[in-house]
């Protein structure tokens, strides 16, 4: 399921312009297909991941779909902008959207350890889940482990999944993946817990509470006793405690993951790579893009947010600063001369993204890129995500 990492192929070295330009992302085409049934919003941090993933889905409810927004966003930020005092792990119905087309918006915040209690209430009798649910070893790992949060963001777009083909409810589910250290934690993650769950070592740690008496040698015995001094008896004993509850979820855990896996490679899944207009954004937006290509995953395109707005002027960025210069010699129009120069600094800004994106274009050709002009302020409200869903559908 995992594979090994690779360095991705954009270079933002000296390159001549070679003037290639990106097919455009039809983003309208996306949302109205009615195959499509999850597009997956992935990218680095700070990229904008989830006011596209708001606005994408915004823009799909006013189109006629059943919507369901899923964020893993820790500032909140979604909430305020869809007008919901506070989301939880339920969907919650969003209000004033505009139209006759009868969609509709729910919004969710993935509340990381209760989606991993309701995983062990499902699979689990009641005294079973009880003693899970309340071992401090497992308070700790579905709270903090490294990975949880990603595998958790998965298996809640499972449960939505199921629950919509089950009810008929939504159809088309949109997720804002976590904020991760690297590119692709939230495709490894399922199947690093379900292996560290699984793994030897946890095995070796538990197999005094869970196996009969021939696993009580002597050598494992001295094992047993070296752990006691390093972890502490009582630390020892919860963990024991956890496995040997949690024993028969261990096959549910690998089972659910690789389900969730083929889910995101079926052709009703729609990944969309979100980056910045600057070099470590899109070369992170390569690797991602790379790294969904190897996994099969169905790849949409790449949105270029807060993209840089060219100057109303033809004037280019030399003329300006000639012409700055000639008035700055003269000591006249000091207010024209800065204006001057504020205008070259744009014009070369917006140069500069455009060799980035020519760049990336150059070393993945026929991915489909939307370019999202930087919006004045920040978004806070529905009109800006509208606003943002709009700018997404010009490309």
């Amino acid at each position: 399921m995992t594979t090994t990492p690779r360095k991705p192929r954009l270079r933002v070295g000296p390159l001549a312009s070679t003037a290639l330009i990106a097919p455009v992302l039809d983003v309208d085409a996306v949302l109205d297909d009615r195959t499509t049934r999850i597009i997956v919003c992935c990218g680095s941090g700070g990229v904008g991941k989830t006011t596209t993933s708001a606005a994408l889905a915004l823009r799909a409810a006013e189109r006629g779909r059943h919507v369901i927004v899923l964020t893993i966003d820790p500032a909140r930020r979604l909430a305020q902008s869809m007008g919901i005092e506070a989301l939880d792990n339920t969907p919650r119905p969003v209000v004033g959207l505009e139209g006759d087309q009868g969609g509709r918006l729910d919004a969710m915040m993935l509340d990381m350890k209760r989606t991993f209690d309701e995983v062990v209430e499902s699979q689990a009798n009641p005294e079973k889940a009880r003693q899970i649910l309340d071992n401090p070893f497992y308070i700790a790992l579905s709270s903090s482990f490294a990975g949880t949060q990603e595998y958790m963001a998965m298996e809640k777009l499972g449960q939505l999944h199921r629950d919509a083909r089950r009810t008929g409810g939504a159809d088309l589910i949109v997720v804002d993946t976590p904020p991760s250290r690297s590119a692709l934690d939230f495709l490894d993650a399922p199947e690093r817990l379900s292996s560290f769950l699984d793994g030897r070592f946890i095995r070796l740690l538990t197999a005094p509470a869970r196996g009969p008496a021939r696993f009580m040698t002597a050598g494992l015995g001295v094992v047993t006793n070296a752990l006691n001094r390093i972890l502490g008896t009582q630390v020892l004993r919860d963990m024991q405690t956890f496995v040997a509850a949690l024993d028969t979820l261990f096959g549910g855990f690998r089972q659910r993951a690789q389900q969730t896996f083929e889910l995101l490679q079926a052709e009703g899944t729609a990944f969309l790579v979100v980056a910045a207009p600057e070099p470590d954004a899109l070369r992170e937006a390569a690797y991602f893009v790379e790294r969904l290509t190897e996994d099969e995953m169905p790849l949409a395109g790449l949105v270029v947010n807060r993209a840089t707005q060219p100057p109303e002027s033809d004037l280019d960025a030399d003329e300006a600063l000639a012409a700055m210069a000639r008035l700055t010699r003269h000591g006249t129009g000091t207010l024209t001369a800065g204006l001057l120069r504020l205008h070259a600094d744009r014009s070369r800004m917006v140069e500069r993204e455009r060799l980035l994106r020519e760049r990336f274009a150059a070393a993945h050709p026929g991915v489909p890129t939307a370019v999202v002009p930087a919006l004045a302020t920040d978004v806070h409200d529905l009109d800006g995500l509208r606003q943002v869903g709009a700018l997404l559908a010009e490309g």
